[in-house]
């Protein structure tokens, strides 16, 4: 990872993209001192709130045809390529992401941009590695109850079927909830951790 030294310290260029369709919501807040944090110990940053972009998050013919890409998608994809840390912030909705979120990776994570199968394989080069990601996700349900009984399957979609397949590693994930019961304390306790993982990133 290409990293500039400032002050005896390394420094990153980051992207957060913000996953929650709301206008406001506790992931925004997240986002909101993930970035204050970040740029306050120097790091590059740049977000992308994808309840402020307009684009069509159906993929209508799956990777038949590629649908063109409205001017949202092309600046989203160029940030992704400026990027070498992808933080990404969204909430655990039955099990996994929100679909205004689920449809921004079918649009912009397409072939010949994050990954390409070779010729008569079933392999595939990954065309974003060098890039590292971390997730906050925020839940109603106790991270531990995710973890055993569902078995995380929103994470491991986005760590092992998305951003991995793609070339994104290390993929660190912070889990939060539940959100709906908590505590002022909390709530802080939480904000907290995410402004020390922003200072140091990655």
């Amino acid at each position: 990872m290409s990293k500039k030294q400032q002050g005896g310290t390394l420094k990153n260029k980051i992207l957060i993209i913000l996953g929650h369709p709301a206008k406001d919501s506790f992931c925004k807040s997240i986002a909101n001192e993930y970035r204050e944090a970040a740029s306050n110990a120097g790091h590059e940053v740049k977000l992308i709130n994808l309840a402020e972009l307009a684009f069509d998050p159906i993929l209508h013919e799956g990777y038949n045809v590629i649908q063109p890409l409205e001017p949202d998608l092309i600046n989203a994809q160029n940030s992704i390529l400026w990027a070498e840390h992808i933080v990404w912030i969204y909430p655990n909705w039955w099990g996994a992401m929100p679909a205004l979120l689920k449809g921004f990776i079918d649009r912009v994570f397409i072939p010949g941009f994050a990954f390409k199968y070779r010729d008569n394989s079933n392999l595939w080069d990954k065309l974003l590695g060098g890039k590292s990601a971390q997730l906050y996700v925020t839940m109603d349900s106790p991270p531990w109850y995710y973890r055993w009984f569902t078995k995380m399957p929103g994470h491991k979609q986005m760590k092992l079927a998305i951003l991995n397949f793609c070339g994104i590693s290390p993929v660190k994930i912070s889990s939060f909830g539940p959100v709906k019961s908590a505590s002022d304390i909390q709530i802080e306790k939480w904000l907290r951790a995410v402004r020390h993982d922003a200072a140091q990133s990655v």
